[in-house]
C-alpha cells in the first residue's frame, strides 16, 4: 500500500471516530435536557394533599329507589 493511501485511511477512521464520541456526547446532553424538562413538569402534577371528606362520606351506596 502506498503511505499516502494509509495516512487517509488513518485520517478518515480517527475523523469517524470523533463524529461517533461528538454525537453520543450530544445524545447525554439531550437526554439530560428531556430528564430536566420532565421532572419539571411531574412535580406540579404531584397530589398536594388528602381530600378532606368526613371519614363517613361515600361508605353506603342507597340502592333503594
Amino acid at each position: 500500500m502506498e503511505l499516502s493511501r494509509i495516512s487517509s485511511q488513518v485520517a478518515s477512521q480517527a475523523s469517524t471516530q470523533i463524529a461517533a464520541q461528538m454525537s453520543l456526547l450530544l445524545l447525554r446532553k439531550t437526554l439530560e435536557l428531556q430528564t430536566a424538562s420532565i421532572t419539571g413538569l411531574v412535580q406540579p402534577a404531584a397530589p398536594v394533599s388528602a381530600p378532606g371528606n368526613p371519614p363517613n362520606l361515600g361508605n353506603s351506596i342507597d340502592v333503594m329507589a
